[in-house]
Parts: structure tokens; C-alpha cells; sequence
């Protein structure tokens, strides 16, 4: 006999969890599923960063011309494998057509908006709730080899001060007082105050506990198998274990939506990106500042014991082989900048996928095609920094209240 619900989320990542907290918190029957185990995803081995003041997005003018040259180099900090794949080249188009001036200009202040409303609700939720990941707001350090490397990022500071960001340009002896573990190679940098940084994975476990003690339900080792729809609805969701009927149906799989979304007629454009991350033991003279090396696009981001250096776009399908020249870039940048890199014990080698959407936006509203499902997905890169905003939005979209954002630029059907 098929399990009713108010509410059916599909998937066990930070955006799955936090619509599922939202739900519950508004007296909701939620059931959310996962194929593997909760954090099994891309919200286990990030960077653990919260990013509000950088909010340049990726599709920026020359951006492509830079990853056209890197495609040449399975070892450059944004790789994409050559191949003859129709969903990327469609992908590419798209992604052509956000990289224009003018389309910058107006999503820096549509992701400070969506970034700032997740910040307040990330203070919100450790206050009320004493989440125990290690959570901080030490804001984040820019370091750079090279002068043009730090003029560009000179560049970005006068940008984004248009919209309010107020980033600090550093001399290398500032950068040394806030930082004593560069090498004499760092020139200078940049820091940004509003960013915070915590242990990913255990944020969302304990966020899923909350939410459990509210009344959600979470099944893991349950996986999607199929939809049966009756008109404009999805009926059912038939699973490895058993069948599930929901008035309302979430869409939150991360990299996995578009494979799940196309036998309901729905395309999304989503790309895999695969990330690396190097976890090491955190020597206790490592300061609580997250900082990244920024000429070769390496995340460091200290996480209670341990300090993580997370790393790479490599878009190559959903292939999880790890490409040993990637991690040896990433391991050569922390020689080159930072003292004793050489001596760190290194804990654990991680890869996973990123959801990237062609616009750098989240996919956030309902479908136009089946009234009872809501899309949550393609954050690219930034999943933990959206994510309590997209669960508290999508708790809205299904309760029909008033959204605290305007959903519009966020919609799925904006590539239609």
C-alpha cells in the first residue's frame, strides 16, 4: 500500500534537508528520501563556505575565452573534457549568453540578495537551535601570487563596492598579520567580512535531526525509480522501497534532477562539475580564517580538527575517477603558498559533483508542467551558501505564502 504524504522531497543534501526542516516547522507531513546516505553527495566534501560578498558570478565576459584555453589542460583550474555531448553543448551556448557585462550587472545584486537571506537564516538557526559544525564568521582572505591576480581582484573590490560589498585590499605585511602561514611569495590580497564557514556534512545531519524532532521523516537507501503522472500531477513515486503518494513533490537531487526530471518531459540544464578536496589535520597554529589561493583557485577552509583544501571545476559527465594531476595542482598550490604545507597529514582525498547551472542560478519554483512538484537545484558551486533560503523558499511555494525573494529570476522555465 502506497505511503501518503503531504509532502515527498527527493533528495538527503543540505537543500533537501532544509526544505524538509521548513516544512516541518510549518506542521507539515514531509518524508524525504535519498538513494545513498544523507551528505553522500556534494554537501559532504565542500569547501564548507558560506559566500555572500564575492558574488560575481561564474559567466562573466572572458570567462569562456579563459575556459576554451583551459580545456587544453586536464590539470588547469577549470577544465572541460572535449566531447560531443548535445546537453553540453547546449549548456555551453547558454553559458555563452550569461557572459555578458551587462548580465553581471544584474546578478551581483540578485546573489547578495539571496546570499544575504541565507546568512541571516544561517545565525538564525545556530542561535535557536545550537547546531553543533563548528560555524564561524571570520569572513574570508583572498591571497595572490601575481600582480595581475591582485589587480584583477582590485578590479572586483571597485565593482562590487557599486552594490554595497565593501572588500579591503591588503599589502602582503597585512596580509601576513591577519595570516602568519604564507609564504614570502604572497604579494598581497584581498578580504571579504561576510563569509562564514563551517563543517558541511555535519550541519546537515544536524539540521536533519531538528527536523526529525519536528516530525520529518527521513529515508535513506531509497531510491527513485520512476513517476506515474495523472494529468498535470504526479501521482506516485515508485522507489526501491515501495511506493510513495504525496500532495506535493520536491525536487532536490542536486546533479541527479535532470536524469530524474526527463521522463517526466522536463529538461533541465545542469551540468556535473566535479570538485576534489584534500581533509588534513588541523596543526593547532592554524588560524581561523578561511583563505584562497587565489592565482590556482584553491578553497582552504579550517573545520574545528580538521582544514580542508577543496578545489577544481572539472566537467567530464558523471565520471567519479579521480584525475591525479588535478589533486597534484592543487597539492603544489599549497607548497607554493602557504609554510609547512609539505608537512601536513593528510586525512582524506574526496571528489563529488556540483549541480551548475548555464546562469550561475538556482532553479527555484514549481513546474509549469505538473502543479504538484517543485524544482530546488542547479546552486552550482553554491549549494551551502543558498541553501536554508531555497528550503525556507520552497516551504513557502508549497504553503502559498508570500516568498521572502522574488522567484522570478530563479524560475526553471527561464531557459525554456
Amino acid at each position: 500500500m502506497p505511503t501518503k504524504e503531504d509532502t515527498l522531497i527527493i533528495g538527503g543534501g543540505v537543500i533537501g534537508v532544509c526544505a524538509a526542516y521548513f516544512l516541518a516547522e510549518q506542521g507539515r507531513s514531509v518524508t524525504l528520501i535519498e538513494k545513498n546516505d544523507l551528505t553522500s553527495g556534494s554537501s559532504y566534501g565542500n569547501a564548507g563556505l558560506i559566500a555572500i560578498d564575492h558574488a560575481i558570478p561564474m559567466p562573466a565576459p572572458g570567462v569562456l575565452t579563459q575556459g576554451l584555453r583551459w580545456m587544453l589542460d586536464s590539470s588547469s583550474p577549470f577544465y572541460i573534457k572535449p566531447r560531443l555531448d548535445p546537453d553540453l553543448i547546449r549548456w555551453l551556448w547558454q553559458f555563452r549568453g550569461a557572459c555578458k557585462a551587462e548580465k553581471v550587472q544584474r546578478a551581483i545584486p540578485l546573489l547578495l540578495t539571496i546570499g544575504r537571506a541565507s546568512l541571516d537564516l544561517y545565525d538564525e538557526l545556530h542561535a535557536r537551535h545550537a547546531l553543533d559544525d563548528g560555524y564561524h564568521r571570520k569572513g574570508r582572505l583572498f591571497l595572490y601570487r601575481t600582480q595581475a591576480g591582485l589587480d584583477h581582484a582590485a578590479e572586483d573590490v571597485d565593482l562590487l563596492h557599486d552594490f554595497g560589498v565593501s572588500g579591503q585590499v591588503l599589502d602582503a605585511a597585512a596580509v601576513r598579520e591577519r595570516f602568519p602561514l604564507v609564504k614570502s611569495s604572497v604579494i598581497g590580497g584581498v578580504y571579504y567580512e561576510n563569509y562564514a564557514h563551517f563543517v558541511p556534512d555535519r550541519f546537515v545531519r544536524e539540521l536533519a535531526r531538528v527536523a526529525e524532532g519536528l516530525g520529518a521523516r527521513i529515508r535513506t537507501k531509497t531510491e527513485v525509480l520512476g513517476f506515474e503522472t495523472s494529468g498535470q500531477r504526479i501521482a506516485k513515486v515508485n522507489t526501491t522501497r515501495g511506493v510513495f503518494e504525496a500532495d506535493e513533490v520536491v525536487l532536490a537531487a542536486g546533479v541527479w534532477s535532470p536524469q530524474l526530471a526527463r521522463p517526466l518531459g522536463l529538461r533541465l540544464p545542469i551540468q556535473a562539475a566535479k570538485g576534489y578536496s584534500i581533509t588534513a589535520k588541523r596543526p593547532s597554529d592554524w588560524p581561523e580564517l578561511p583563505v584562497q589561493l587565489a592565482d590556482d583557485m584553491v578553497a582552504v577552509t579550517p573545520m574545528a580538527e580538521f582544514v580542508r583544501f577543496s578545489s577544481t571545476l572539472e566537467m567530464a559527465g558523471l565520471d567519479m575517477s579521480i584525475n591525479q594531476r588535478r589533486v597534484a595542482a592543487s597539492r603544489q598550490a599549497m607548497r607554493e603558498y602557504l609554510v609547512n604545507a609539505e608537512s601536513l597529514e593528510e586525512l582524506e582525498l574526496w571528489r563529488g559533483f556540483r549541480p551548475m547551472s548555464p546562469d550561475d542560478f538556482p532553479m527555484i519554483g514549481r513546474s509549469k508542467r505538473f502543479g504538484n512538484l517543485t524544482l530546488a537545484t542547479g546552486h552550482s558551486m553554491a549549494g551551502m551558501t543558498q541553501g536554508p533560503i531555497t528550503g525556507k523558499l520552497v516551504a513557502q511555494i508549497i504553503t502559498g505564502a508570500e516568498p521572502d525573494i522574488e522567484l522570478t529570476p530563479f524560475l526553471p522555465e527561464r531557459f525554456s
